[in-house]
């Protein structure tokens, strides 16, 4: 029995010293692929980790566009559906325009009134401009026929006073006397009557010229009154075509609450129109991520519901203060009771999406990283 003691004792030595072996070697592997892990995550860490930025708080957005009304009426024709793509451009919905067709006919109906009136008024100027110039002719003539008259005045005095001195000295008769006096005084006469004509045309020129000033003071009534005109019309040829509601980018159709039948007033929303191609991110960083975050930098985004395709862009921008300044309601932390909490900051990331991509859509949830790295550095890795 000793003997078989003996011999068990070496057999459960060897296995117990392979076990301790295995042990060994494994506990060599696990230390090794720890150092590996570890000096694997610690250059990772180095070289890209410590430069990644990320957040949950993101999610898509697109600046929409709620279309209503200019002018009120009742809706004739609601061309479009929920959820309808559309460029910019197309007809969305059709108001009833008869009243503001009829108000655009109307206003043409004035403009050519107050056409026919200015072209009245310009005729009544241009009569007013010739009188003016035929007074002043009809003064010529009259200065003319005053010199004349003058003129005559001047000889039939000399002769009378060559008479008198010939009837004195007996060389002329007194006859020839009265006669040379009748035709001096007749002169005198005619002196007079030319200047009270001179004077007449004097006056009728003032009157023309008080015409003529009425005249244009009518010119720019009849003027001021086709602009008034011109802009009524204007008005309702707008009027008349706000009636239709036009797409004013592209994108897709939501929120649609008008009907056909019903009566909209000015500033009613009646659909929205959402550029889903022109969508991007907003993503709210804490204020100790953004150090090293520039415009331009690179970003993987994952979007919820395309978990497995992420997709990228570029840091637009930031915004110019928190979100907390924002807000209707902004926290006072001039108080007693002062807890610091990091403020977040919206940053707006454009985005690369490719012919193929996924389809994403506003209010859509996504995760951010942006890589922080140096260009250099990035191009390295």
């Amino acid at each position: 029995m000793n003997v078989a003691v003996e011999q068990t004792a070496p057999a459960e030595t060897a296995q117990q010293a392979r076990a301790r072996s295995r042990r060994r070697l494994a506990c060599i592997t696990g230390a090794s692929a720890a150092a590996i892990t570890l000096l694997a995550f610690t250059s990772y860490w180095l070289t890209t980790g410590r430069y990644l930025e990320s957040t949950e708080d993101a999610y898509i957005r697109a600046d929409w566009v709620a279309l209503s009304p200019r002018v009120a009426g009742y809706v004739a024709k609601v061309e479009v559906d929920d959820d309808q793509p559309v460029t910019a451009g197309d007809v969305l919905v059709r108001l009833q325009d008869r009243d503001y067709q009829a108000r655009l006919d109307q206003a043409q109906a004035r403009v050519a009134e107050a056409r026919a009136a200015l072209a009245a008024a310009q005729a009544s100027q241009q009569v007013a401009a010739e009188r003016i110039n035929q007074r002043k002719q009809a003064i010529v003539q009259a200065q003319a026929a005053l010199h004349s008259a003058i003129a005559e005045r001047q000889r039939s005095v000399l002769d009378m006073q060559r008479y008198r001195a010939l009837v004195r000295d007996d060389g002329a008769t007194v006859q020839r006397l009265e006669s040379a006096s009748a035709a001096a005084s007749q002169a005198e006469a005619a002196v007079q009557g030319t200047q009270a004509a001179l004077r007449e045309q004097r006056s009728q020129l003032a009157m023309a010229n008080a015409q003529a000033t009425q005249a244009d003071a009518e010119l720019k009534q009849q003027e001021a009154a086709l602009a008034h005109a011109q802009a009524r019309q204007v008005l309702a040829g707008q009027d008349q075509h706000d009636t239709v509601i036009r797409a004013p980018l592209d994108g897709v159709v939501g929120q649609r609450r008008v009907r056909a039948g019903q009566y909209v007033v000015p500033g009613q929303p009646l659909l929205a129109v959402v550029p889903v191609q022109q969508a991007y991110v907003v993503a709210n960083y804490k204020e100790t991520q953004l150090a090293h975050m520039q415009p331009g930098q690179p970003v993987e985004i994952r979007v919820d519901t395309f978990a497995g395709q992420p997709l990228h862009g570029r840091v637009a921008s930031f915004s110019p203060a928190s979100g907390n300044v924002f807000a209707l309601l902004p926290s006072d932390n001039a108080t007693g009771n002062f807890t610091k909490i990091v403020q977040r900051f919206p940053v707006r990331i454009l985005l690369d999406k490719p012919l193929d991509g996924p389809h994403v859509l506003p209010g859509m949830s996504v995760v951010t990283t942006v890589d922080t790295r140096p260009a250099e550095v990035a191009d390295a890795h």
